[in-house]
């Protein structure tokens, strides 16, 4: 069912002030930065061994990065689990008893199809199911 850990998403106010660390501290590869207007969201990709970190800025205060990070803070948002056949992950986890954000893919950044499972279903984690149609990794 769940082939790895695809990445962890952190929630930042800033990629330009934070980016940095990662980049010249932790010596992570900048994969691509991509907007994704549909969650008001810019996000920095960064190869971590074979899992990246996604790095969120909010682009706007209506976006659920700005709503988290004004609750909580920055740190790690969420945990995305690579999955195949997303669909039927979907019917597994609502069989399964698992409140589900997304009854239906969407289109997430890098291209990849997504749902989110709600996090009081899985003990407060935000986990993000995540399927990379035609594509490697």
């Amino acid at each position: 069912m769940i082939k790895k850990v695809d990445h962890i998403g952190i929630a930042v106010k800033s990629l330009e002030h934070t980016l940095p660390f990662y980049t010249n501290v932790l010596k992570l590869s900048l994969l691509a930065i991509e907007e994704v207007d549909s969650q008001k969201v810019k996000v920095a990709f960064l190869q971590a061994g074979q899992t990246k970190l996604e790095l969120l800025e909010p682009t706007s205060e209506e976006s659920p990065i700005a709503k988290f990070i004004e609750k909580r803070g920055e740190g790690i948002h969420h945990v995305a689990l690579g999955v195949e056949s997303i669909e039927e992950r979907i019917s597994e986890m609502n069989e399964k008893g698992i409140r589900m954000i997304d009854e239906q893919p969407r289109l997430g950044a890098g291209g990849a199809h997504i749902a989110f499972m709600h996090p009081k279903s899985s003990s407060g984690v935000l986990y993000e199911l995540c399927e990379k149609k035609g594509m490697k990794g």
